[in-house]
């Protein structure tokens, strides 16, 4: 069975860090792109970023994280991660990792697997 795991999340001041990590089992991880994904209370789901297999080229999908977030990924560990600095309390949802085949896709519906989500709250 293909599994997503995504860990790390927690309780934040404005301004500190965290790294959110995307264990991936049961797929060739290699092949697959990384998204990171949050939904926050009463919104819609959003993409954030993704970083393609091969290439590992990276995407940003929202405006408010440049600067502030990166992804990478460790194709010798199966694990892909989120990392946010000087986060703001906007930053507050839950993060969901997803894994698609090849190439980054901003469309939630396009992945083919999803990790559980991992909650992350940022206070003022």
């Amino acid at each position: 069975d293909v599994q997503l795991q995504a860990s790390g999340g927690g309780l934040v001041q404005a301004g500190g860090s965290l790294r959110l990590s995307c264990a991936a089992s049961g797929l060739p991880f290699d092949d697959y792109a990384i998204g990171w994904f949050r939904q926050a209370p009463g919104k819609e789901r959003e993409a954030v970023l993704c970083i393609n297999s091969g290439d590992a080229k990276s995407y940003y999908y929202l405006d408010s994280v440049k600067g502030r977030f990166t992804i990478s990924r460790d194709n010798a560990k199966n694990t892909g991660y989120l990392q946010m600095n000087n986060l703001k309390p906007e930053d507050t949802a839950v993060y969901y990792c997803a894994a698609e085949r090849w190439l980054c896709n901003r469309n939630w519906a396009r992945y083919d697997y999803f990790g559980q989500g991992t909650q992350v709250t940022v206070s003022s």
